[in-house]
């Protein structure tokens, strides 16, 4: 049995918590799987490495003939795709690991490669390669992360479906994708494999896509993926198998029932914290639903032990884990002077096409909060920019109190939806009301950040 003065479980937002004020401190570092966490691995930083090729190869094919440019995608080269992404993460991820490991700035670290689980007060057991480990600590930091999970589909455990976690890594692209889900993650890699030529079915148990979104938002979205890949809606999953055709899967629906093939299935029906794996009540940790249970300082139930990210917070977003960090980092060293966590504006992207950005709150909430509040939604296509680009599609809704003018959400579909965003995001936090917003400053034409400047014009205020 190893006493530290500090244990973390978890290699994402967790391991930026160390600087030269812990020099100090004996830490333990205790990590199952690859250095990084989610969003650099399976999550946020490769998704968009891919995103971005997606989002030239369905432009030559569409955006180009529209505007009388002669463009068609010639073909993609998936390979390539594929290993300039993992080609950049994997260095990151393993370099990550030997600096934790070999640097001389980490003499008083210790990482343990394998898996760990409370077994008693403060006391958590790890399972290595080479054994068992016991620590104890005076403190430790929950940053375990989360993992994707599968609906209970008879049969889908048999099949080889992939998850988010690996259907980056595909050999080859499939002629035929079957997606199960209507989520973020589902939504972007339906763009993804549509736009590299891929013919796509996505599945969603629901009658709208990104249903969690403004109404608005999951109706235009829904719509536009309609337009441009196979989309079954109000469809229950009852059944999966592997058959010489490929993977089968029989789908409910009021009509009766049908069947669906593809080479290749994602299940991208969204992730769990991995607070279970942990087993917290071993120390008295507390938990909520599948989630640890945090204050605002980020403190579970027993003192000394602190959680952050994916295993603790309903945003499962890397710039909230990244928030919480500095928050657990501060509260560590300054136990008697702690600081809260600020969730007031959390905002969300979805790296789809068009793009999707949201924060606040959507109509339908405020209406359920019972809050008076109006709306205005103005098209892209109603200012300079959306012109130039033909685009149809595109809008910004906001929602706003009539009383103090003050901004309740917004939600924006369109063309660099989440960089459009951010002036809401620092409106919403520094208490900016929509008057000064809209005409306390200069908006450049004709710039797409018109398409918000019309939009804060047209709310009714009292």
């Amino acid at each position: 049995m190893t006493h530290y003065d500090l244990v973390i479980i978890g290699t994402g937002s967790a391991n930026s918590i160390l600087d030269e004020r812990f020099a100090d401190w004996r830490v333990a570092i205790v990590e199952e799987g690859v250095f990084g966490g989610t969003c650099l691995n399976v999550g946020c930083i490769p998704t968009k490495m891919f995103v971005h090729p997606a989002d030239l190869a369905h432009a030559a094919s569409y955006a180009g003939p529209r505007l009388g440019v002669d463009s068609e995608l010639a073909g993609v080269r998936w390979p390539e795709i594929r290993d300039r992404v993992f080609g950049r993460i994997d260095p990151i991820a393993e370099g990550g690991r030997r600096y934790r490991r070999e640097h001389p700035d980490n003499a008083h670290v210790t990482v343990y490669d394998g898996h760990g689980s409370f077994v008693g007060d403060k006391t958590l057991e790890v399972a290595t390669e080479g054994g068992t480990e016991t620590l104890t600590a005076d403190r430790f930091v929950l940053g375990a992360g989360s993992r994707a999970v599968a609906p209970p589909v008879p049969g889908l455990a048999d099949v080889g479906h992939h998850t988010s976690d690996t259907i980056m890594r595909l050999e080859e692209l499939p002629a035929r994708m079957l997606i199960l889900g209507s989520g973020f993650i589902a939504a972007e890699f339906a763009h993804v494999f549509s736009a590299f030529g891929v013919e796509v079915v996505q599945i969603a148990r629901s009658g709208a896509l990104l249903r969690s979104h403004d109404g608005d938002i999951s109706r235009r979205h829904t719509e536009v993926a309609s337009a441009r890949h196979e989309v079954r809606l109000h469809r229950d999953t009852v059944a999966a198998r592997r058959t010489e055709a490929g993977i089968e899967l029989d789908l409910a629906h009021e009509g009766g029932t049908e069947t669906v093939t593809g080479d290749v299935l994602l299940v991208a029906t969204g992730r769990v914290p991995n607070a279970d794996l942990l087993r917290p009540e071993a120390t008295g940790v507390a938990t909520v639903g599948d989630r640890i249970d945090v204050d605002e300082f980020q403190r579970t139930s027993v003192e000394g032990i602190l959680a952050l990210g994916d295993v603790s917070s309903p945003h499962q977003l890397k710039h909230v884990a990244n928030h919480e960090a500095r928050v657990v980092q501060h509260n560590l060293l300054h136990p008697d002077d702690p600081v809260a966590s600020d969730h007031r504006f959390v905002p969300h992207a979805v790296f789809t096409h068009p793009q999707i950005a949201s924060v606040g709150l959507t109509e339908e909430e405020a209406t359920e909060q019972g809050l008076r509040h109006v709306t205005a939604i103005h098209d892209y296509g109603d200012i300079a920019y959306g012109w130039a680009m033909e685009d149809t599609t595109g809008f910004v809704k906001l929602v706003a109190d009539p009383a103090t003018g003050l901004l309740l959400g917004a939600h924006i579909i369109g063309p660099q939806a989440p960089t459009l965003l951010q002036p809401v995001i620092q409106a919403m936090s520094f208490g900016l009301d929509v008057a000064r917003m809209a005409r306390g400053q200069y908006w450049i034409h004709p710039a797409m950040t018109e398409v918000l400047e019309n939009a804060l014009l047209k709310l009714d205020l009292d």
